[in-house]
Order: C-alpha cells, then structure tokens, then sequence
C-alpha cells in the first residue's frame, strides 16, 4: 500500500486546509484509515480516524473543527480543517491499517501562523 499526501502550507490562524491522501497498491481489505500529525519536539498523536463502515474518531482538540472522511471509489482519504489555531502545526501523516500491518505517507507540512 501506497499513501501520498497533499494539501499542506501555510494558513493564517482561523483559515482552512484541506488534506488529501491517496492510497494505491493492494488496497482491498484496509478497514481503517487515518491522519496523524506530529509536532517539533513532540510525539505523534491521532487526529482523525474512519473505519471502512463509516465510522469517525476525533482527538479532542479538533473536534468541531475537522471532519475526516473517504472517497472509496477514488481510494482517497481527506481531513477538512477549519477554524485552525497555531497548535495545529505540524507534519500531517496519512495512515492504513491492513489485516496486521500499518502503512504511512511521507507527511505533508501544515503551518498556523499569523
């Protein structure tokens, strides 16, 4: 499995992003799929994940502010982010799980900087 984000840069605090993630390869049978994001200095953490049902998980510091969801028939996984705040900069990783195995992204750079 492949994952490739896009959509990162620079936004002022309160702005939009929105991210995308596409998956190729052998990509029957990942049932959960998710973004990541780490900070300088800090460990990553779960921002949002998605199982193949439809079912969403936030972390508590964007719930209300971004909504995960996943193209199926385009193999693409987004994260809309509004309302966003300096501490939401970090490097955003792209994440699948598939039977036991966890593949990622190369991570895409989103800065909140006024």
């Amino acid at each position: 499995v492949q994952l490739v984000e896009s959509g990162g840069g620079l936004v002022r605090p309160g702005g939009s992003l929105r991210l995308s993630c596409a998956a190729s390869g052998r990509i029957a049978g990942i049932d959960v799929m998710g973004w990541y994001r780490q900070a300088p200095g800090k460990q990553r953490e779960s921002v949002a994940t998605i199982t193949s049902g439809g079912y969403t998980n936030y972390a508590d510091s964007v719930k209300g502010r971004f909504t995960i969801s996943r193209d199926n028939a385009k193999n693409t996984l987004y994260l809309q982010m509004n309302s966003l705040k300096p501490e939401d900069t970090a490097v955003y990783y792209c994440h699948a799980h598939r039977v036991v195995f966890n593949y990622w992204g190369q991570g895409t750079q989103v800065t909140v900087s006024s």
